[in-house]
């Protein structure tokens, strides 16, 4: 990973924002930009100088790790420190930080730190972030770790077929595929495992639970593992027994609408669109009342990142962004099902990153 390259990156969008400073504190862009992978942290950027503050814990670790920034080992707060280093810097009039990652308490803090004559006007809210864009078009190292996570997710999924039987609680599934993704060598899961089953399966976010696989229903899984930072997230409705026609008619119909926002995925296309190739199809089969979120998220060192895939996102996709495109139908009381893809944009298209069966599935 070249974080030098990314953090001249950022230091021409700190110019063109006007500011001579930055602080950064959200783990995931620290670790963007440097490298590091500890759990306390703070990094300061000039337009000359990059400067890591952690504590004594992290001594031999960011000396590995770190080579794009100084690392300064503190006893206090990093965030305090970095700040009062900023401040000591010539030619630091203006430091930017993220509004969105900083609680009231922590801003109180960072000034107090601050020699009362710079308590006003030194730290500057971003009007918008500025490592976060940087982050949305993943490198050729990105990609290739998040096509090695996606594949794991797969895996996984081919794996986890033979297991699954009725009478099975949802959270032994979701425990099985979480003890299979740690053999695999996953780091761990990017978020917390979904399994819902039966009328369950209507909730878009059912959590695991103790209620036991039907008999006859359908089975929404939907996880992902983090390989070295970086997260996968893939969802497939399987069916114990067999389906009935509706529940058939209703898969097929959201099969047909993840598949056409797959395919309107190219660079230069808005969020909004590739959102209503799928919301278009459902209104078409009567679903559009059943289909209750947005089509997709970005997806890279954080399970959630931006764009955004919904309804009326101007926002323009890119070549090198990863994007998941997730629709869903949920008729509570009855069944809900979602199919969901990581989608890489390239320079003509979409690459489907999650390679999976998604023709219904019959256990």
């Amino acid at each position: 990973m070249d974080h030098f390259r990314r953090i001249g990156q950022l230091r021409r969008r700190l110019t063109k924002a006007g500011l001579s400073g930055l602080l950064v504190t959200h783990l995931p862009d620290l670790r963007y930009l440097s490298g590091f992978t500890g759990s306390s942290a703070a990094l300061a950027i000039t337009r000359h100088m990059a400067r890591l503050f952690t504590d004594g814990r992290y001594t031999t670790q960011a000396a590995e790790q770190v080579s794009s920034a100084q690392v300064q080992i503190v006893s206090g707060s990093p965030a305090v420190a970095a700040v009062e280093w900023l401040a000591a810097q010539p030619g630091v009039e203006l430091t930017g930080f993220d509004p969105s990652r900083t609680t009231v308490a922590e801003l109180a803090r960072w000034k107090a730190a601050l020699p009362s004559r710079l308590r006003r006007g030194f730290l500057s809210a971003l009007a918008a972030p500025l490592v976060e864009p940087l982050r949305r078009v993943k490198d050729e190292d990105e990609l290739t770790l998040m096509i090695e996570a996606a594949l794991m997710g797969c895996k996984l999924f081919d794996e986890i077929l033979s297991f699954i039987r009725p009478g099975l609680a949802e959270f032994e599934v979701a425990a099985e595929i979480e003890h299979r993704a740690r053999l695999l060598g996953a780091e761990g899961m990017s978020f917390e495992t979904i399994v819902a089953s039966g009328p369950r399966s209507a909730l878009p976010h059912g959590l695991a639970t103790a209620a036991r696989l039907p008999r006859n229903g359908f089975v929404t899984l939907d996880f992902g593992v983090i390989l070295k930072g970086y997260c996968s997230d893939m969802t497939r409705t399987v069916h114990l027994g067999r389906p009935k026609a509706s529940e058939r008619a209703a898969y097929e119909a959201l099969l047909e609408a993840q598949e056409s926002a797959v395919a309107a995925v190219a660079p230069g296309v808005s969020c909004g669109e590739v959102d209503e190739a799928a919301r278009s199809v459902l209104r078409r089969a009567g679903l559009a009342e059943a289909f209750s979120h947005s089509t997709g998220h970005g997806v890279g060192l954080e399970i959630h990142e931006s764009p955004r895939i919904a309804v009326d996102q101007p926002a323009k996709l890119f070549s090198g962004m990863v994007i998941t495109i997730e629709p869903g139908v949920y008729l509570p009381g009855r069944f809900g099902i979602r199919i969901e893809d990581m989608v890489a944009i390239t320079r003509t298209g979409g690459q489907v990153l999650t390679p999976a069966p998604k023709a219904l599935i019959e256990l």
